[in-house]
């Protein structure tokens, strides 16, 4: 049997909202697994939370830098937030999303392209910076889109700098109409993205795997109604998680009385053109990242009594 600890039972009880006894069942039932105890709680009715939350543990920088109708994001890990505050991890950050623009969006690629200023690519430069710095980094990931005839918005979240943050989002709007109103509403609809984390942009970008999931919680939830009964619970279901996660169908976070697709519709008016949301792209820090836990007494206590 798994060692069920009490952080892992405050980890679940933040994600889901369920109470503290109901956690430490589904974590024991699972085996430690907080993935399925979140679905275990969900089927019981237990869980508050819709969808889980990503887990953010790592430290670090996402950058975004724009150019004409293109934008790109990048997301660099350190260890600490200590050296994310450091001026030379930021300009190392900086640059990588600069360096993006240049490529076609792989990290391969990215890793592969000319750091600006130096004679080096951005792949060696982190090792360099790893190097100077003293602390381990990551080139995670990063994304590169483009607008064929509008803009490509974007917004960042808990920003520590020019084009730095902890949240970034890239919108693509597409529209023959007024690209400077396009700007404005597509900055919108990005801070939307920021706070909401659709998964789609409407239901035919939700995955298969999602919906079968969501799916399969509701059949247990359901079990023993009739086969007609519960094929009209999982189809409704279905909907109304679709109408949750894709950013269409989502109240709009800066008017809740209407969806992102109504708003997209009204500003039509104002852009002078029919206006598209055609892509979009959301990085967190360190999401789905797992970083071990420290008691930081404990270590400071550990090191002195072995320099001792």
């Amino acid at each position: 049997m798994a060692n069920i600890s009490a952080a892992l039972v405050k980890e679940l009880r933040e994600k889901t909202g369920a109470g503290m006894m109901d956690c430490k069942n589904a974590l024991t039932e699972t085996n430690g697994d907080i993935e399925a105890a979140i679905d275990w709680l969900r089927t019981k009715g237990l869980a508050k939370a819709a969808k889980k939350a990503g887990r953010v543990a790592a430290e670090g920088l996402v950058a975004i830098a724009a150019e004409g109708s293109q934008a790109a994001v990048v997301e660099i890990n350190s260890e600490t937030d200590f050296v994310a505050r450091n001026e030379q991890f930021q300009e190392l950050v900086r640059e990588a999303a600069k360096a993006a623009l240049g490529t076609d969006g792989r990290l391969e690629a990215l890793e592969k392209a000319p750091f600006a200023g130096s004679s080096v690519t951005v792949g060696d430069k982190v090792k360099e910076s790893i190097a100077t710095i003293g602390e381990n980094m990551t080139l995670r990931r990063v994304v590169k889109l483009a607008a064929n005839d509008g803009v490509v918005a974007s917004y960042l979240h808990n920003s520590v700098g020019e084009g730095l943050g902890k949240i970034g989002v890239l919108v693509v709007m597409e529209s023959k109409g007024d690209k400077e109103f396009l700007a404005t509403l597509g900055r919108q609809v990005a801070m939307h993205v920021a706070a909401v984390n659709p998964l789609a942009i409407d239901a035919s970008g939700v995955d298969a795997a999602t919906i079968e999931r969501e799916s399969a919680i509701l059949r247990e939830k359901n079990a023993g109604k009739p086969d007609h009964v519960m094929a009209k619970i999982v189809e409704s279901g279905v909907k109304s998680f679709l109408k949750e996660v894709t950013l269409l169908d989502q109240p709009f976070v800066h008017d809740s009385s209407k969806t992102v697709a109504q708003v997209l519709k009204e500003a039509e008016g104002k852009a002078g053109a029919p206006v598209a949301i055609t892509g979009f792209v959301r990085f967190a820090l360190g999401e789905g990242i797992e970083k071990e836990e420290t008691d930081f007494a404990a270590e400071v206590a550990a090191q002195a009594g072995a320099k001792g």
